[in-house]
């Protein structure tokens, strides 16, 4: 990549990214401008697909309520989107989940993944939490 260009996109690209992989169930919080008011919207649902390098990263979630489907596909380096929670890990085999376009209800269920304590610990670590004071030591 061109240097110069890598050094403008350094300072668009957040520091500590959401880790999450592909078959995840996540909730995406997003930041809505209507008019003069800002609101945070949730959407829940199945990562089908990741794509990209760098400030073009985006994530494709596909959620479904009452038997209608909605695919939305988020800037991963994005300032709108203000945080990504993990709901679930899921077990699967290919890096686009495209096949759950076809199917619905129970046929499109994901096979839970369970994360041992030791890995869980180890996540926790890794993302301090930013609301926790700092302890002073005189």
């Amino acid at each position: 990549m061109n240097p110069i260009i890598a050094s403008v996109e350094k300072e668009y690209i957040k520091k500590n990214p959401p880790k999450f992989d592909i078959g995840d169930k996540v909730k995406v919080h997003m930041r809505i401008v209507e008019g003069e008011k800002e609101r945070i919207q949730i959407v829940e649902g199945i990562v089908i697909r990741k794509r990209g390098g760098g400030t073009s990263a985006t994530f494709t979630v596909r959620k479904e309520s009452h038997g209608t489907a909605l695919e939305r596909i988020f800037p991963l380096h994005s300032p709108r989107v203000e945080k990504v929670e993990i709901v679930r890990h899921n077990k699967v085999r290919q890096a686009r989940l495209y096949y759950l376009r076809e199917r619905s209800g129970k046929s499109a269920r994901l096979t839970e993944k369970f994360v041992s304590a030791s890995k869980a610990k180890a996540e926790a670590a890794v993302e301090p939490e930013a609301d926790s004071p700092a302890k002073e030591t005189e």
